[in-house]
């Protein structure tokens, strides 16, 4: 059977990293390019830091440089939750030699979809700003992918505000961009991502397992403990695994065909998914399938198994 071709866009923070190793893991998957966003950390640590997780699980991806900041806004890191560096503040080294790609993001992302018509299958776990530029420059690139499967939104609660979860706040310009381009879209946002958690036995038992991956796992995560533990959490949320996972896994998720549209103009409300999923009243369109419940049990069992043996 051939494998799936898949691209990833990430912002290249502690769980980024973790998708990447079970992208890496799970041999249906092919993955041929990760371009590098600015959202959990600057542009400048996202695409040094994918090449450390390159480094670190003995692959090489080709790493291509995305956009430095949202398309209007200023840029909100998550430096709280991703430490400085994005890794959790932890210090991997870089290969000795890493391959510096002189494409841009979407270029790169345009020419691997020319090269796999209908076939590829966009990972998008960070801010959208580099997929709005690549639809912009390329507008048959949408109709070109098998489908974006994207990791934020909410059909409910946010979690960077009370209305909009993070990826989506920080460039909800380009978000709308991306839901309205008519690409087929699978949205893994907070309904989803918050059940996929490590609990703290979890990431004891992947350090246990003296892996290096599994070591590195439990300590970029710690880094975020602190924040999680003060509003009440139990575990760390593996948000943009979840994407991923479904490539291989889809059983694993429920979901609902949607309406989705993107805040732009508010103030309490920028970035929020307004979806129809919850609403008497309906929009005349249905433009994403919004995952909403999860095997919790065999996704995190895959997910360790993954990690400990990447």
């Amino acid at each position: 059977m051939s494998k799936i071709p898949v691209w990833m866009d990430c912002d290249t923070g502690t769980d980024d990293a973790v998708a990447i190793m079970l992208a890496s893991y799970l041999d249906e998957l092919d993955l041929l390019g990760i371009s590098t966003a600015c959202g959990n950390t600057i542009q400048e640590n996202a695409y040094w830091n994918t090449h450390r997780i390159n480094r670190l699980i003995g692959t090489n991806y080709p790493v291509y440089r995305g956009a430095e900041k949202p398309l209007i806004v200023p840029l909100v890191t998550g430096a709280h939750i991703h430490g400085e560096n994005g890794l959790g503040d932890v210090d991997l080294p870089l290969p000795e030699h890493p391959v510096v790609q002189k494409e841009s993001a979407w270029d790169a992302l345009y020419a691997c979809a020319k090269a796999h018509p209908h076939a590829l299958r966009l990972v998008a776990t960070a801010p959208l700003t580099n997929i709005a530029i690549a639809f912009t420059k390329y507008p048959e690139l949408p109709a070109l992918l098998h489908s974006v499967n994207l990791m934020g939104g909410s059909a409910g609660v946010g979690n960077i505000t009370p209305a909009a979860e993070y990826n989506m706040y920080v460039d909800p310009q380009a978000a709308d961009i991306v839901f309205r381009s008519g690409a087929k879209i699978y949205m893994f946002g907070l309904d989803v991502t918050l059940q996929a958690c490590l609990s703290m036995e979890d990431v004891d038992e992947l350090e246990a397992s003296g892996k290096p991956a599994g070591i590195f796992t439990k300590a970029c995560l710690m880094h975020s403990w602190p924040v999680l533990s003060k509003f009440g959490e139990t575990g760390f949320c593996m948000h943009d695994s979840c994407p991923v996972m479904y490539l291989a896994y889809p059983e694993l998720f429920e979901g609902e065909e949607a309406g989705v549209v993107v805040e732009t103009r508010g103030t309490i409300t920028n970035g929020k998914t307004v979806t129809d999923i919850y609403s008497d009243k309906q929009f005349p369109f249905s433009n994403a399938m919004v995952m909403l419940k999860l095997d919790r049990e065999r996704f995190i069992s895959i997910l360790k198994t993954a990690i400990m043996n990447v």
